[in-house]
């Protein structure tokens, strides 16, 4: 259909002018029978051309615009057709259209004003993270400058306190880029066949000076297996359970215990890491894995650490294909739980 709606107008005018022209001239001459059957040639006439000009001038033109309301959808704005011309009821699908991208458009605003409170969330945190070790070792070693440097205990001390300031800064870096990495995907996994009551028994060994410390007792249950094999990335998953009993042994009870269980399945082996601590409130649960989220910003703070391990661990063992697990209860303590796929066969362990 290549007229415009003008000429279309103009044409349907024109027959209709030619039907009343035709009936006045012969209606006259013509008997009562020949009447009555040109007064029904012209009504059928006249409710076609009626018809086509609603279909033809209005309904197309509303096409177009839902044809167009497509394009902008898939964003192909140079792709403009006729081919939606006598589809039905146009107006309920321009509304449904315009009602779907509204309801689009509005996902996209909340979404983007969420991660614009993440992003400022996260620059205040990191900012302040860098800042707290970058600001003690300035104090320190301007405090040696100033003169205490002459006395030799005060300068080991302070320098001491430096260096360790400097340390923390140091792992929240390394942090850092290790999470950064994660979320982009660019760190792959290096999995091999392990043994994890080995890799369990390491990291008790590593932390259990730190959990003598506050009198908590680490207890290792596997039911009797000499060997627990999965198939992970050992440093990985390593870092995982540091991560994990090491928050256990900050936040739990002193003379508490902390228990992590293998539970060896038939195609996973489930690992529970569990403390009998103070808990933690429904309202935190969820946020415990987001990055620096503290239940309580103070005693985190005084305690160590980035503020990152459990997201980190998140993601590692996501890029297991499993999902860590939490729960708690205010007063009982906390348990966290994930799954490690078992060999599919007898490979070399590492």
């Amino acid at each position: 259909m290549g007229f415009s709606s003008r000429t279309i107008a103009l044409l349907i005018s024109g027959a209709v002018a030619l039907v009343i022209a035709a009936g006045l001239l012969f209606g006259p001459y013509l008997p009562f029978r020949a009447r009555v059957l040109t007064l029904a040639i012209a009504f059928s006439a006249c409710f076609l051309l009626i018809y086509f000009s609603f279909e033809i001038l209005i309904f197309k033109e509303i096409n177009n615009i839902y044809a167009g309301l497509e394009h902008i959808k898939r964003k192909e704005f140079r792709r403009m057709s006729n081919k939606f011309l006598f589809r039905p009821d146009p107006l309920k699908r321009i509304k449904d259209e315009i009602l779907f991208m509204a309801e689009q458009k509005q996902k996209e605003i909340d979404e983007l004003k969420r991660l614009q409170v993440l992003r400022r969330e996260f620059l205040a945190d990191v900012s302040h993270e860098l800042k707290t070790p970058i600001f003690a070792a300035q104090g320190f070693i301007h405090t040696l400058l100033d003169g205490a440097m002459d006395d030799e205990n005060v300068r080991d001390k302070f320098l001491q306190k430096a260096a360790k300031s400097l340390d923390g800064l140091d792992a929240l870096v390394q942090d850092l880029i290790s999470i950064s990495q994660l979320e982009k995907g660019v760190v792959k996994m290096n999995k091999h066949a392990m043994d994890l009551l080995t890799l369990c028994r390491e990291v008790f060994d590593e932390l259990d000076a730190k959990a003598q410390a506050r009198k908590i007792t680490l207890h290792l249950q596997h039911n009797g297996h000499q060997q627990i094999m999965v198939y992970a990335d050992r440093n990985r998953i390593k870092q995982v359970l540091i991560n994990l009993v090491d928050n256990a042994i900050k936040y739990g009870s002193e003379n508490g215990n902390i228990w992590v269980a293998l539970l060896d399945g038939k195609r996973k082996v489930l690992v529970t890491v569990a403390d009998d601590g103070p808990g933690i409130g429904k309202e935190h649960q969820l946020r415990i894995f987001e990055r620096f989220y503290r239940i309580d910003k103070s005693r985190s703070r005084d305690s160590g650490g980035s503020g990152l391990g459990l997201a980190i661990s998140k993601h590692i063992i996501e890029a297991h294909r499993s999902t860590i697990m939490v729960s708690s209860e205010l007063g009982k303590g906390t348990s966290l739980k994930f799954k490690l796929s078992k060999p599919k066969a007898k490979l070399p362990v590492t």
